[in-house]
């Protein structure tokens, strides 16, 4: 079916709901994917950039249309997988000439169609790769397909050395079809059946005793369904993390030793402070969103606030390309942004491989980062956490773990 047949299908389902909104990308996938299979198309076929706000279905659409090709056809990863496999062939043609434009070739010759999901650009490194090695995969007449929640334009905005970017958002704009989605709507709130993943566990002991106990009943009614050590519930009536010894470890991710305080099979308990601060990447993420199917992520912070400007030192934080002049290296950050965002980072791939997320945090979502640098990023996780605390969301993880479990036996 095509990506249009596909979104009739999902509607007489009711598995998605009409949006107007939508229709405009609709109809721009729908023609691509004709293009794409035409013989008879002489001219160059442009690709497609879908960019708007969080939970306007932007992933769905993209998803229905790869879906719409035969196994190969596409290739579709989370913008930081594809990174991740860009780092790697890097290493492999370490002394190659012009290794980008190999990786190109050989993308090109295996695939017609490279999608990217979360294209967001907030790397120094990032973007000096990418931005080189996108106008290649425009040289090799390979389609992109692209969702993300900023406009071509403001890709990597107030970047390190963003000039040298600014040649890839030329080539964007010019080998692609630029399409918002402008709808009012976050799907990701809407009819979706709620199930508590996200529970407010007070520092302090002035905290409310119902709502503590109420909140703790919660939290080992979960315990009990994963089978977890009771010792961390005992624990969090105390107001912090004690007694495991007997369950906590360490474990090793890309070379590196990371503490986590409780383990049992598939699932894994964290301190925020051990998985979110410290040399921790989004490649760390990824990996243990392939280990475990369950992660547990106890007294998150609040993670905004008042942000100051800082000077990047010049040599010690930019890498080989230099940092540029010194209003160039001009940043505003606030005291928790290294943790947010490394935060948002471990959201994005616990969504993305679809693995369950409980949370301790010690103030209401709402409230978990309303000032900093990063307030447009975080709205990305915030609608995420939603939608991962929904009965939908951990049905369709119920349903993959059982699908992975079957080919595995």
């Amino acid at each position: 079916m095509s990506p249009l047949q596909r979104y009739q299908t999902s509607i007489a389902a009711g598995l998605v709901s009409f949006d107007d909104a939508q229709q405009q990308a609709l109809n721009a996938l729908e023609e691509l994917h004709q293009q794409i299979g035409s013989t008879s198309n002489p001219s160059p076929i442009l690709g497609l950039y879908l960019w708007g706000k969080v939970g306007r279905g932007k992933t769905l659409l993209m998803d229905s249309f790869v879906e719409s090709f035969d196994n190969g056809v596409c290739l579709r990863q989370h913008f930081h997988h594809f990174m991740q496999h860009v780092h790697h062939q890097l290493t492999a043609l370490s002394g190659s000439q012009d290794p980008l434009k190999l990786i190109a070739k050989k993308l090109r010759s295996r695939h017609q169609v490279l999608c990217f999901d979360e294209f967001f650009v907030n790397d120094i490194g990032d973007a000096m790769l990418l931005g080189r090695l996108i106008m290649y995969l425009f040289e090799q007449n390979m389609v992109v397909v692209a969702t993300s929640n900023c406009a071509p334009n403001d890709l990597y905005k107030d970047g390190l050395q963003r000039s040298n970017f600014l040649p890839a958002i030329n080539a964007i704009n010019q080998h692609m079809h630029i399409v918002e989605l402008t709808g009012i709507i976050d799907h990701r709130e809407r009819q979706l059946h709620t199930l508590q993943n996200y529970f407010v566990v007070n520092k302090s002991d002035a905290a409310s005793t119902d709502n503590h106990e109420h909140n703790t009943k919660l939290l080992a009614d979960i315990f009990d369904q994963y089978n977890l050590p009771t010792e961390l519930t005992l624990a969090l009536t105390k107001q912090h993390i004690q007694g495991l010894l007997k369950t906590s470890g360490t474990l090793e991710v890309l070379g590196r030793d990371i503490h986590y305080l409780a383990i049992k099979n598939k699932t894994i308990v964290f301190e925020f402070s051990g998985l979110c601060l410290g040399p921790r990447s989004h490649f760390d993420y990824i990996e243990l969103a392939k280990q475990f199917d369950t992660v547990f992520l106890m007294n998150v912070p609040v993670l905004g606030g008042q942000t100051y400007e800082r000077i990047k030192a010049r040599g010690t934080e930019d890498g080989s390309v230099g940092s540029g002049n010194t209003g160039e290296r001009e940043v505003l950050l606030a005291p928790m942004d290294d943790g947010a965002r490394r935060f948002i980072a471990l959201i994005d791939e616990l969504y993305d491989q679809q693995v369950n997320v409980f949370l301790t945090c010690h103030v209401p979502l709402k409230q978990l980062y309303t000032h900093g640098s990063l307030d447009f990023q975080f709205e990305r996780a915030r609608s995420r956490l939603i939608e991962m605390g929904s009965e939908e969301y951990m049905s369709r993880t119920r349903a993959l773990r059982s699908h992975n479990d079957s080919l595995n036996d």
